[in-house]
Parts: structure tokens; sequence; C-alpha cells
């Protein structure tokens, strides 16, 4: 008796093609927004503005006489403030933490545990398997970044009121206003997790262990953040993603100054297309 087998046909290279991606992107954010762990760090970033908030409230604060007063001293009695400030201060550590725990299990957490197979057998091309996840990835800096910014934000209004809409300047500001420039504050540092992500994930890609991509980046910023002090190393400041970081504060100025926030934009660009380059030639060039 012989035994024949069915040729490859024209028709199933095509079901093969067919793969839908928004089903691969909503699958891919239901399986991150279900993991307990993402939900932890997500609430703690949204507590964490409130804490700041009635911490303040308590606290011997309002402008005081010089021309420039510390943001916290500001967001005291000042609902833009308050927002923008825990931005910059959880933009030091938590938000990178946080988007780069999700990088480190898209690629290298789902090697260790044998799931990544399973989207290339789906099948699913290794290009679209990095935009998938990078996609993922995306979300949860957005996501993070956003609830802090609104958090920040609803905490302020409550506890300073439409009237304490003031900047470092001493300008009072519209309601409208000042939402615009919380959102200016979260897009920005998105686009800021948005590089961080792209550097994770060209890690992630190249290791089957996630504390590895996490201990890495994370590392990488805070001896950024420490080289960023030492005047006699100018030279390299500008090549240092947390080098514009600081720039977040000039949105609490009016007007606002939008050199150092472009500067930033442009520097996280760069990481991210770099990133994601590294990554994706990683993913093609690999034999898993």
């Amino acid at each position: 008796m012989t035994m024949t087998t069915a040729p490859v046909t024209g028709e199933w290279r095509l079901t093969k093609a067919r793969v839908a991606l928004p089903r691969l992107l909503w699958a891919e954010l239901r399986w991150i927004f279900r993991r307990p762990r993402t939900l932890v760090v997500l609430g703690l970033l949204a507590v964490i503005p409130v804490i700041i908030g009635i911490a303040l409230s308590f606290a011997d604060g309002g402008p005081t006489g010089d021309a420039d007063p510390p943001v916290f001293v500001t967001a005291a009695s000042s609902a833009l403030a308050l927002p923008i400030g825990a931005l910059t201060v959880l933009l030091g550590l938590l938000l990178p933490l946080t988007v780069t725990k999700a990088a480190g299990d898209a690629l290298a957490g789902e090697q260790a545990n044998g799931t990544l197979r399973g989207w290339l057998l789906a099948p699913v091309g290794k290009g679209r398997l990095l935009l998938v996840k990078a996609f993922g990835v995306a979300v949860v800096g957005l996501v993070a970044a956003g609830l802090v910014g609104t958090t920040g934000f609803l905490t302020g209004l409550i506890s300073n009121g439409t009237d304490g809409l003031f900047t470092l300047s001493g300008t009072t500001l519209p309601l409208l206003d000042a939402l615009g420039r919380v959102a200016i504050a979260v897009g920005w540092v998105t686009v800021q997790l948005w590089a961080l992500g792209a550097v994770a994930l060209a890690i992630s890609a190249c290791t089957e262990h996630p504390m590895l991509v996490l201990a890495t980046v994370l590392g990488g910023v805070i001896v950024s953040q420490v080289l960023l002090v030492f005047e006699s190393l100018d030279w390299l400041h500008p090549f240092l993603l947390p080098a514009s970081w600081d720039a977040l504060i000039n949105l609490v100025r009016d007007p606002i100054w939008w050199d150092g926030l472009g500067e930033g934009v442009l520097r996280a660009a760069c990481y991210l297309a770099i990133g994601l380059s590294l990554a994706y030639a990683r993913l093609v060039t690999s034999d898993g």
C-alpha cells in the first residue's frame, strides 16, 4: 500500500497569510492585562500621586518669593504642578520598571516558558510578532503614564480646586489649558517609555531571562542619571536618554520652554528606532 501526502497548495499559504493582525493585538493586550503583576504595578502608579497630594496638603507649601520655586513646593497648592511633578519623579525609576518588565515578559519571558514558539506556529511571521509585542509594550507605557497624569491632576483639583492652576512663573491658567499641558506631559513621558521599551525588547530578543532584561535596562537608566551629574562628561550627556527628563518641568512655566522637550523627543525617537531595529535583526537571524 502506498501513502500519498497532499501537496502544500497556494490555498494553505494564503490561509497562513490571513492571520488577522487586530486579533493578534487584542490577544496580546488581554494576555498583558490579565497578569496580576501588571495590574499591581499599574495600581501602585495610580496611587502614588494621590499619596503625594495628601502628603503635600499637610505640608507648608505654596509659592514662595523665589522666581523659580521647587516644583513640589508649587504642587502643594497647584493642581497643575502635582501631576507633572509626579511624572518627573516616577520617570526616574518606577515608570521605566513598568515598561521594562512588560518588554522582558514579551519575548524573553515567553521564550523561557516555551510559549513564544507557539506564536511562530500560529503561524505568525517574526516581523509581525515583533510588531505585536512592541504594541503591547507601548500600550503599557501609555496606560502607566496616563494613570499617573490622571490621578495626579484629579488629586490636585480636589485638593486645590480650579483656582490653583498656576505655573512656576506665577501666572494662573484656565482649566482647559492646564489639562492640555498635563496631556502633553503624559504624551512626552510615554515617548520616553517607548524608547526604553524598544531597548528592552532588543535585549529581550537576545535572552531567555526576563530579570536580565530588567536589571540591564534599569541599571542603564541609573548609571545614565549618575553620569549626568559629572560636568566633565558633558560630551557624553547628549547620548544619554535621561538627559532631557528634567525638561518635563518646563510645562509648568508660562510660556512653555519647548527646546528641552523637543530635544527629548528627538533623542527618544533615535533610541526607539535603534532598539526596534536591533530587536528585529535578532529575531529574523535567530534559529528559534
